[in-house]
C-alpha cells in the first residue's frame, strides 16, 4: 500500500512541475524592466494641464529629470543661441542671464509664441477686442490701444486688418532686470493690408487692397519668479 501511494505521489509532483513549467513558459518572468501599465487619465491630465491651457507667448515646461538626460546636454556656449541672437552680443548675454533665473526658458519657443501674439495683438486691435488686448499687453500699453479704439468708435469707424505673412521675427534686445523680470525686445517685419473705413463704408486711411510692408518693434516681459508662464506687451513702436 505504502509503494502505491508513494507512486502516486510521484506521479502528482511530477504533473504539478509540468504544469509551473509550462505557466512560466506562456506568462514570462518579471525582470524588474517592465513598462509600467498604459493610464489613459494619467495621460489626459497631462494633456490637459494648466500649462497647457495658458495663454499665447508661454514658456514650454520642461520634465523635472529633463537636466539629468545625456542626450539633452547644453549647446557650447557659441551655439547656445544660434538663429536666435549673435554669440558674444549684449543680446545673447541678456538670454543668458534670463535662461539663469528661469531653467525653462526656450528662446525659440518664446520667438513662435511671440510671432502668435503679434499676429493676435493687431488683428485684436483692429477688431476693437478689448477683452483680447487686455490678456497680453501690459496696462499701460492696453490704456493706450484702449484709447485708440475708444476716439475710433466715437467717430463711428471701423478698422480691417489681414496678415499677409511675417517676414521676419528677431531678438534685438534682452536683459534681466531685478534679477527677477524678463524683458526681450523683438523687430517683427511683416506684409499686411490695413484700412480705416469712415461711418459710410469709405477708406480714409490706408488702402483695402494694397499689401504694405510693415516694421513693429516691441517688448515683452515676464517675472520669471512667478507661476504664470505668460509674457505680456510692455511697449510698442514703429521700426525702421
Amino acid at each position: 500500500m505504502a509503494d502505491v501511494f508513494d507512486i502516486y505521489t510521484i506521479i502528482f509532483l511530477a504533473l504539478a512541475v509540468f504544469i509551473f513549467l509550462r505557466l512560466r513558459s506562456v506568462l514570462g518572468q518579471r525582470t524588474g524592466r517592465e513598462r509600467p501599465p498604459y493610464d489613459p487619465y494619467s495621460a489626459r491630465d497631462a494633456v490637459r494641464s494648466p500649462a497647457a491651457e495658458k495663454k499665447v507667448v508661454t514658456l514650454p515646461q520642461r520634465s523635472s529629470d529633463a537636466s539629468s538626460r545625456p542626450s539633452e546636454a547644453a549647446p557650447p556656449p557659441a551655439e547656445r543661441w544660434k538663429d536666435v541672437a549673435e554669440s558674444g552680443s549684449t543680446a545673447a548675454a541678456g538670454l543668458d542671464a534670463i535662461a539663469a533665473a528661469d531653467s525653462s526658458f526656450d528662446a525659440k519657443h518664446f520667438i513662435t509664441g511671440a510671432r502668435t501674439a503679434y499676429e493676435m495683438i493687431v488683428t485684436a486691435f483692429a477688431g476693437g477686442d478689448r477683452r483680447q488686448l487686455r490678456s497680453l499687453l501690459s496696462r499701460e500699453v492696453f490704456d493706450g490701444f484702449d484709447a485708440a479704439i475708444a476716439e475710433r468708435e466715437r467717430r463711428s469707424e471701423t478698422a480691417e486688418t489681414r496678415f499677409v505673412s511675417i517676414d521676419g521675427t528677431t531678438i534685438t534686445a534682452a536683459e534681466l532686470r531685478s534679477r527677477t523680470t524678463a524683458q526681450i525686445t523683438v523687430r517683427f517685419v511683416s506684409k499686411l493690408i490695413s484700412a480705416t473705413r469712415d461711418r459710410g463704408g469709405t477708406v480714409i486711411d490706408g488702402n483695402a487692397e494694397k499689401v504694405t510692408d510693415v516694421t513693429d518693434v516691441w517688448t515683452f516681459a515676464r517675472d520669471v519668479s512667478s507661476r504664470d508662464p505668460n509674457w505680456k506687451v510692455i511697449a510698442t513702436e514703429t521700426g525702421q
